[in-house]
């Protein structure tokens, strides 16, 4: 199992921020290169959790999504074809006194099969810096819209 810890300073407030991450429409590929559009599939969503199946280059999850608490947003691996256990993602939402907000993020891959312990130590080592940037290109992308 892999447990990649992340952080990003961003002037989108905590609302903004979990706006961007939880909306499923078209173009969510702009703001998350991780998840393209076609794979997209939105089983269920409320006022406050979703179903989202997603994914791209062949690798996909289905994630229960839960942003009821307004500074914690939890993503729940469900169903994965290289994903399992305690797989998912926390982001954990900081206002600060300037008027922006810290996201402290972190990843948890726990493969289920040869393709996902391969890809869960290849983020462990030198594939972290490919999730980092792709976080921090999600975050800016969030920034833009806000």
């Amino acid at each position: 199992m892999t447990t990649i810890q992340m952080h990003a300073n961003t002037t989108a407030t905590p609302e903004q921020f979990i706006e961007g991450l939880t909306d499923f429409g078209p173009g969510r590929a702009e703001l998350f290169g991780n998840s393209a559009d076609s794979d997209l599939v939105v089983h269920d969503k409320g006022v406050d959790h979703a179903d989202v199946t997603e994914g791209s280059g062949g690798v996909w999850e289905r994630l229960s999504y839960d942003w009821s608490n307004p500074h914690r947003v939890v993503l729940t691996t469900t169903d994965s074809n290289a994903w399992g256990g305690k797989s998912g993602h926390v982001y954990n939402l900081t206002p600060r006194a300037d008027g922006t907000t810290d996201i402290d993020y972190t990843v948890v891959r726990d493969g289920k099969n040869l393709r996902g312990r391969l890809f869960a130590a290849l983020f462990a080592t030198v594939g972290k810096g490919v999730l980092v940037k792709a976080f921090r290109n999600s975050v800016r992308a969030i920034e833009q819209r806000s």
